[in-house]
């Protein structure tokens, strides 16, 4: 397929892009940098720097590519920003990816993968978090993806459109050439190894009084290769008329303090940690039920070991300590 990928210079989306290019797909990249990187767009794709509200230019890639199919990561993704500018998460999130629709499918592109999110669910009643739990957002990134969302069931009864919806838990690790560079950076793993690196003198845990079996909260993390493999896998089954949305996890939680006693040992690192109060709207546990992504596609996570995951982002950090800046 002639696949355009928004948010391609991104964490997953660059690593996704160079797994569908693997698979012997044509890959056009469409990102504007704003918390992309150029370094770390794969070679064999086509690079587009540009916004997906940019009508015009996404017309002209659709054309010139002759594209079939668009998965789609370009957003904003802080929850904290969101709920202090919501209106940039509703136009850059929301009627960005409406825009791009629209121009879509005025193009004759009948396939869409979205880039969702486990905020759906806000705090969860029961864990793991099935697809059919209840969606009750509880921050302004997460229902500017909810709304994405029943755009695309909307469009797929209305206009024929083909889409499927990945509901990511928690993204980590990396490849050797490829690992998560955000400015600034909210994910533990990363930020656990910056400290590791001596770039942060140590690590804040965020309430040790949850009730779970070490006081700190519980989150599933999958490998960004696993991750990958989903998106191409999903990508590839979506039919014209047909959508559904997916959690992509492993249904194993880590505690925090399980997070930095395997980045100390991986490290051979101290990396002191500090208690922090809670934050507010941080569940105690999110873990996803990925049964039905494994049931639809036959395919589970091969590398989401804790180890295997701070192992592969260790080494990348270790070699690009400034990131894609080196």
């Amino acid at each position: 397929m002639r696949i355009l990928v928004t948010g391609g210079a991104g964490y997953i989306g660059s690593i996704t892009s160079d797994a569908l290019l693997t698979r012997g797909h044509d890959v056009v990249i469409l990102d504007d940098l704003r918390t992309g990187h150029r370094a770390a767009v794969p070679d064999g794709a086509t690079f587009i720097q540009a916004d997906i509200a940019d009508r015009e230019t996404v017309a002209s890639t659709l054309d010139a590519h002759a594209i079939d199919a668009i998965v789609h990561f370009a957003a904003s993704s802080l929850v904290g920003e969101s709920m202090q500018d919501p209106t940039l998460y509703f136009s850059n999130n929301t009627a960005g990816t409406l825009t791009l629709l629209d121009v879509a499918l005025h193009h004759g592109v009948d396939r869409f993968l979205l880039s969702s999110t486990a905020a759906l669910y806000g705090t969860p009643d029961e864990v793991p978090i099935r697809e059919d739990d209840p969606l009750k957002p509880e921050s302004v990134y997460g229902e500017s993806k909810y709304l994405i969302e029943r755009t695309l069931d909307w469009l797929g009864r209305t206009a024929n459109l083909g889409w499927t919806a990945l509901r990511y838990f928690n993204a980590a690790g990396g490849t050797p050439h490829r690992g998560e560079d955000h400015r600034p950076e909210s994910h533990l793993i990363p930020l656990v190894l910056q400290v590791a690196l001596g770039q942060r003198d140590d690590i804040a845990i965020f309430g040790s009084d949850y009730d779970t079996p070490d006081g700190t909260a519980i989150r599933d993390y999958i490998h960004v290769l696993d991750l990958a493999e989903a998106h191409v896998v999903a990508l590839e089954a979506t039919e014209p008329g047909k959508g559904a949305a997916y959690n992509v996890g492993t249904g194993r939680g880590y505690s925090v303090r399980e997070v930095i006693d395997t980045c100390r040992e991986v490290t051979g690192h101290r990396i002191p940690a500090t208690l922090a109060p809670r934050r507010a709207g941080d569940p105690p546990r999110l873990v996803a039920d990925p049964s039905k992504l494994h049931a639809t596609f036959g395919i589970t996570p091969r590398h989401s070991d804790l180890h295997d995951i701070v192992t592969s982002a260790w080494e990348w950090h270790e070699t690009h300590p400034a990131g894609y800046a080196d």
